[in-house]
């Protein structure tokens, strides 16, 4: 058996964070599981679609939180967005997405989320690490 070896220079196709020429390194993971899912959002926040891979995250339920600023919900279209609260029942379990997103869309996210998220790193029920937005 052989090992294909990287070409210098250029992106390693065996690398999961190998990046072409014309898109962005998408080094880390952000779990979604409400508004940064939709289109219209991302376009808004990110300036692009992201790839999204389903996921869960464990020992959490979902909440419902109002929102008050026009921006977020001229862009998200709703008033209401979902928050998640850590239960530590391994039985609770949030269903959402793994977004690969660079550092400069990960400060892009905490600008759109209010004040009552939180960003935390947390371990997804694939065994994923991934940065997830959390009631405070």
């Amino acid at each position: 058996m052989t090992e294909a070896s990287a070409v210098p220079g250029l992106p390693d196709p065996a690398r999961s964070d190998a990046a072409s020429p014309e898109a962005p390194r998408t080094d880390l993971a952000l779990f979604s599981y409400g508004t940064l899912q939709l289109p219209a959002v991302q376009l808004d926040v990110f300036g692009r679609l992201l790839t999204a891979e389903p996921d869960v995250l464990p020992g959490f339920t979902t909440d419902y939180l109002e929102i008050d600023v026009a921006q977020i919900i001229g862009v998200s279209g709703r008033d209401v967005h979902p928050i998640v609260r850590r239960t530590g029942n391994h039985l609770d379990k949030v269903v959402g997405a793994v977004l690969r997103i660079t550092e400069d869309e990960l400060e892009a996210a905490d600008e759109y989320e209010v004040e009552q998220y939180n960003r935390v790193l947390v371990t997804l029920g694939s065994g994923r690490t991934a940065w997830v937005y959390v009631a405070r």
